[in-house]
């Protein structure tokens, strides 16, 4: 069967449209792989115009075995707009869910192999403050919120952080054994079963030189008794790390992933040392879930310098992994 990928077009006002053109340029570089778009043909059609991309669209309602080589097609998401670039904060709201919604279907229905999505604003899915980003979005709707895990991948080195996009503050009263393990776990199962290696795991410590190990500390009380409930699964794991040093050896001692705390613990090295060559992968989902790993680009919209790379990574990855519809 043919193995189909849904790109999800995402935020209207951003850089997306532009990256999802020149990632279609590329398309020779997919192999047997075909992608099609899920967003408003007409909104999709007038911003390339607006930044003088010439590609062939063809708009459908169903995925079925047409050839998707030979033009770009977009599964029609109904929008209402005027500025093409300027897209209101409610209409956009319900065209996004729109946009998730048919993916998710079409998951179920078996028609995709997976999804990309182009970068989303996460206001635009935290309007009843339950969701503060698509990995949990996704996961409270398979029903698997608190077994997911955001893995932000690159071929030399992974990281994933154990709480995602909360306040610095809150992160000591987030962190927990049984959190550490079931995420752990569930990117240790990823790399055995989709990448078909035994993954090295270091975990970092929560404070600066892991506060010396101090008793109350909660690299005592819960970091520790974590990796050794790991050790116990057979987890090939190691810790905790004084976060200051994690990534200056990290090849050195052959580490697949790192796993920190919070956000920047891990994203602020991880950018530094390898920009745009990354993707986000969410672990734990039934189906494969990618993303680019960089926001919507607001600054730079229409002005030609948005980097396709990391989208075009993420579809790479469909082929490497194999997936199959």
């Amino acid at each position: 069967m043919k193995k189909i990928i849904a790109i999800i077009s995402g935020e209207p006002n951003s850089i997306n449209s532009e990256i999802i053109a020149k990632v279609w340029k590329k398309k020779n570089n997919f192999g047997n792989l075909n992608i099609f778009i899920i967003g408003n043909f007409i909104l999709l059609k007038k911003q390339l115009s607006v930044i003088k991309y010439k590609v062939g669209l063809k708009k459908i309602n169903e995925v079925t075995n047409q050839n998707f080589k030979k033009k770009l097609h977009i599964y029609d998401i109904p929008l209402k707009f005027k500025n093409p670039f300027r897209i209101s904060r409610q209409n956009k709201r319900r065209y996004i869910e729109d946009s998730f919604k048919i993916a998710l279907e079409l998951i179920d229905k078996k028609k995709i192999t997976g999804l990309i999505n182009c970068a989303v604003s996460k206001k635009e899915l935290s309007s009843r403050k339950k969701f503060i980003g698509v990995t949990e979005f996704l996961a409270k709707k398979k029903g698997v919120l608190g077994k997911e895990a955001m893995l932000i991948y690159n071929n030399d080195l992974s990281v994933s952080p154990i709480t995602t996009h909360i306040k610095l503050s809150s992160v000591s009263k987030n962190i927990s054994k049984k959190k550490i393990t079931t995420k752990t776990m569930a990117i240790n199962n990823f790399f055995k079963k989709k990448l078909m290696i035994r993954p090295k795991i270091g975990i970092l410590g929560l404070n600066p030189h892991n506060d010396e190990l101090r008793n109350k500390s909660e690299e005592k009380s819960i970091i520790i008794p974590a990796i050794n409930s790991l050790r116990r699964k057979k987890v090939l794991v190691h810790g905790p790390i004084s976060p200051d040093t994690a990534y200056l050896d990290y090849k050195r001692k052959g580490f697949d992933v790192l796993i920190g705390m919070y956000h920047d613990q891990v994203l602020i090295p991880f950018k530094t040392i390898f920009k745009f060559d990354a993707i986000n992968v969410t672990v734990g989902l039934p189906f494969l879930r990618v993303s680019p790993d960089h926001g919507t680009g607001k600054n730079i919209v229409k002005k030609n310098k948005a980097n396709p790379k990391s989208l075009l990574n993420s579809i790479k990855f469909f082929k490497k992994i194999n997936a199959k519809t």
